[in-house]
């Protein structure tokens, strides 16, 4: 803290004990990259660092803790394991008896008992293997019902694109790949003009029909490297990795104009609902800022956007100065 001429207040020393400990490897990333592009640690900085690395409390893990059923099954499968290893002690010594009995037996009474041995072995091993495919057909229905579970806790249900949870950890990522590799990074915030009127007017079986539809255009509309979206409420997101703000407005541009081309139909009587807008606002990440810090921006794009009219993008450039602002 000292070399890079950082105050030792409370908060930022959160964040470079955090360093110092490497248990984020994030927050390593991030302030290794600062250092060697010789980046000033100022309180704007130090700030965006602690709100982002440190402030946030992360949440549990739903797959953290292993199933009953997981749990059981391995303790079968242990259980399994064990038997075997008896049966083969068993074998081994009844096979070792009837070889010292070898030299005084009669030969036909060895082949019998060797006979009998062998017949054992392969029952047990019959056994064994059929215990082992059964369990092991329990444990890939685990494993798809895990592998369900995962993509049901990153997906909005309602839309089918990605929810908040899954957007703020692909965004985190985003962020440390383009301070990485030096490249852009931006964002575009979708706010649904007038969504409240669609459920008042039709019911929320229409506004949940117009939010999937809006939701189906972004989605076709962004590359399969980026991110889409919902944000909350009739709000949806894309994140662009690579992408400038110019490209960034472009494909915003290109989505709200075919929303607004798009028609709607009640399904219970084929009627033509009126048209849907949007209004959008978007920016580009700016070297060490939260996500929350460039989603503001987003945000007052957008609003700025409804209060010129609704149904246009408008990007961080356009802004106008906020009230009380020097």
């Amino acid at each position: 803290m000292s070399q890079q001429s950082v105050p030792a207040t409370p908060s930022n020393f959160a964040v470079w004990f955090e360093y110092s400990l490497g248990s984020s490897l994030a927050l390593r990333k991030t302030i290794d990259i600062l250092i060697a592009g010789k980046r000033k640690f100022d309180a704007a900085t130090n700030h965006e660092l602690y709100i982002t690395y440190v402030a946030p409390q992360s949440a549990a893990d739903p797959l953290g803790d292993l199933p009953e059923q997981l749990s059981g099954l391995i303790a079968t499968a242990q259980q399994f394991l064990n038997t075997a290893v008896t049966d083969n002690q068993t074998h081994i010594k009844a096979l070792g008896e009837v070889s010292s009995e070898a030299a005084t037996s009669d030969p036909r009474t060895i082949i019998s008992k060797l006979v009998d041995e062998l017949s054992k072995a392969t029952a047990r091993a019959a056994t064994l293997e059929a215990n082992f495919a059964a369990t092991s057909e329990e444990l890939d229905s685990i494993r798809d019902s895990l592998k369900a579970a995962e993509q049901r806790s990153n997906t909005d249900a309602l839309t089918g694109l990605a929810n908040r949870h899954s957007m703020d950890e692909f965004l985190r990522l985003a962020q440390i790949a383009a301070m990485e590799k030096d490249e852009a990074l931006s964002v575009f915030l979708i706010d649904i003009d007038h969504f409240k009127k669609f459920n008042d007017d039709y019911g929320h079986q229409v506004g949940d029909q117009v939010l999937r539809l809006v939701a189906k255009v972004l989605q076709e509309g962004v590359r399969e490297v980026d991110l889409a979206a919902r944000y909350g409420g009739e709000e949806l997101i894309a994140v662009l990795p690579g992408a400038d703000l110019e490209a960034c407005t472009s494909v915003a541009e290109r989505i709200r104009r075919r929303i607004a081309e798009a028609k709607l139909t009640r399904r219970a009587t084929g009627k033509e609902i009126g048209s849907i807008t949007v209004s959008i606002g978007v920016s580009q990440f700016r070297l060490a800022e939260s996500a929350e810090a460039m989603i503001e921006r987003c945000d007052r794009g957008l609003y700025q956007a409804k209060r010129l009219g609704r149904n246009r993008t408008v990007t961080e450039t356009e802004l106008e100065p906020e009230a009380g602002a020097a």
